[in-house]
C-alpha cells in the first residue's frame, strides 16, 4: 500500500463534552479498590463486597455507564452512586477509517492530553492496539511516537478505557442475560500504542487484570501480548503479576546497531535482555516470545543479520515477526525490499523460528507499527535531529 495514499473515508470528528466533574471515576479501580472506595462513601462494610461485585458486572461486563440502568440495586443506592461517582473512559476526538477498514481513534483524556489507539480487523478476530503512555522516553530512531517527548503516564482507567470505548464503536457489549457469545469483534489487545508498558507497570497491570477478570471484558491473558524495548527488571515481574504473552523490539543482532535504533540497549544490552527473556516462558508457561524485527534497508536487514539472530534466539522458545518499515514524515530510514525481507525470512525458517512478514495496515491513516503520535505533538523533526536525540547516527 502506498503510504501517500489518500484517506479514502472522511475523517469523523466529535464535539468536545463537558470537562470532568469532582465525581470519582470507578473506571480503572481495582476490585479491592472499588469495594474500599464504596465503604468510604457509606456503604456499609457487610455489603460492599456485594455491591463491588455488582457495580462490576455492570461497568465491565454490560458496559453500562449510568447507574440508574443497574436494575439489581436499591434505587435509593443507585442515587447515592450517581450523586458520588462517574463511569467515564476517553473521549473520542476523530475516527479514522483505512482502505483496509483498520480504525484509528484519537481520544482525550484527563489534562486535555491525546493518545492514539487503532483497532485492525482481521478474518475471525480483531486486535486493539492500546497506548500506555502520552508520548514516549525512548527515542527509538525509527519510530514516530519516539519523537514525542513523554508527558505522562496513563491511568489503569485510561488505559482499560481504551479498550472500553473501542467495545463502545463497535457495538459489541452483550446484552445483560443473553446467552455467551464467543465472537468477538475486539478478540485481542495488544499493548504496542504509544509508550513503554513497563515504564507505567502498575497501571497496565491493574488495567489487564480487569480486562482478564471472567466477571469482566473476559480476554484471557493468551490474548494479550505486552511489547517491551527491553526493560530487564520489570520483565520478571510481567510473568508473576499479568502473565501475558510477550513481545520485544528487538530490531537488531549487535549492540552496536541497537544501541541507536533502540536505545533502552545502552541500560541493557542484548546479552542482559535475551537472559531475562530465557526466564519468561519457565515463569509462566506461556507460548513463544515473539521477537519483533523492523526492517530497515542497509541497516539491519542483511544476511549476516539474519544468521546473527539464529544465534541469538538458541534456547528461547521464540518467533520472529519481520516488519516491512513503515515510513512517516522525516524518517531517518527506508524500507527494505520485499526480495530482501523474504530472503532474511527463509534463513530463519530454515532455522526453525517462524517468521511471518507482517503486512503493514492503516498505513493511509498512520495508523501502522511506529507511526502513531498525537496530533498535538506531531510537529515534524528532519533525519538529523532524529538521530541527534537517540545519541549518534548511523
Amino acid at each position: 500500500m502506498d503510504p501517500s495514499a489518500p484517506i479514502t473515508q472522511d475523517v469523523m470528528t466529535f464535539p468536545r463534552k463537558e470537562m470532568p466533574s469532582d465525581k470519582i471515576n470507578l473506571v480503572g479501580l481495582t476490585r479491592d479498590a472499588l469495594r474500599q472506595t464504596l465503604i468510604e462513601n457509606g456503604t456499609p462494610e457487610k455489603q460492599a463486597k456485594m455491591r463491588a461485585g455488582q457495580i462490576w458486572q455492570w461497568i465491565y461486563q454490560w458496559g453500562v455507564r449510568d447507574f440508574a440502568e443497574m436494575t439489581n440495586l436499591a434505587k435509593d443506592y443507585r442515587a447515592m452512586l450517581a450523586e458520588k461517582f462517574e463511569v467515564r473512559v476517553p473521549e473520542v476526538v476523530s475516527k479514522q477509517v483505512s482502505e483496509d477498514g483498520t480504525r484509528k481513534y484519537l481520544v482525550r483524556i484527563d489534562g486535555g492530553h491525546e493518545v492514539e489507539v487503532v483497532y485492525i480487523p482481521e478474518e475471525g478476530r480483531g486486535t486493539l492496539c492500546v497506548s500506555s503512555q502520552v508520548g514516549c522516553t525512548l527515542t527509538c530512531s525509527f519510530c514516530h511516537t519516539g519523537t514525542q517527548k513523554l508527558v505522562r503516564n496513563l491511568t489503569a482507567g485510561e488505559i482499560v478505557g481504551q479498550v472500553m470505548m473501542a467495545r463502545d464503536d463497535l457495538n459489541e457489549w452483550p446484552e445483560r442475560g443473553a446467552p455467551k457469545d464467543e465472537t468477538r469483534l475486539l478478540s485481542n489487545i495488544v499493548l504496542m500504542g504509544m509508550g513503554e508498558p513497563l515504564y507505567n507497570f502498575e497501571n497496565v497491570r491493574d488495567a489487564m487484570k480487569i480486562v482478564m477478570d471472567a466477571e469482566g471484558i473476559q480476554l484471557g491473558r493468551r490474548r494479550i501480548t505486552l511489547s517491551t524495548s527491553g526493560v530487564v527488571p520489570e520483565i520478571h515481574r510481567t510473568a508473576q503479576e499479568i502473565g501475558c504473552l510477550l513481545a520485544v523490539s528487538f530490531h537488531a543482532t549487535t549492540d552496536e546497531i541497537r544501541d541507536v535504533l533502540v536505545p533502552i540497549n545502552k541500560k541493557w544490552n542484548i546479552e542482559k535482555l535475551l537472559e531475562a527473556l530465557r526466564e519468561y516462558p519457565k515463569a509462566t508457561n506461556s507460548e513463544r516470545i515473539t521477537f519483533e524485527y523492523v526492517m530497515l534497508k542497509d541497516v539491519n536487514d542483511t544476511d549476516e543479520d539474519a544468521h546473527r539472530l539464529v544465534k541469538l534466539l538458541d534456547g528461547i522458545p521464540a518467533k520472529v515477526n519481520l516488519i516491512p518499515f513503515n515510513e512517516w514524515p522525516g524518517a531517518p530510514y527506508q524500507r527494505s525490499s520485499n526480495n530482501r525481507i523474504r530472503a532474511f525470512a527463509t534463513i530463519l525458517m530454515q532455522a526453525g523460528y517462524a517468521s511471518p512478514i507482517r503486512t503493514p495496515r492503516g498505513e493511509d491513516i498512520m495508523a501502522a507499527c511506529g507511526q502513531l503520535k498525537s496530533a498535538t505533538e506531531r510537529a515534524r523533526k528532519s533525519r538529523k535531529e532524529i538521530l541527534k536525540e537517540a545519541g549518534q547516527a548511523i
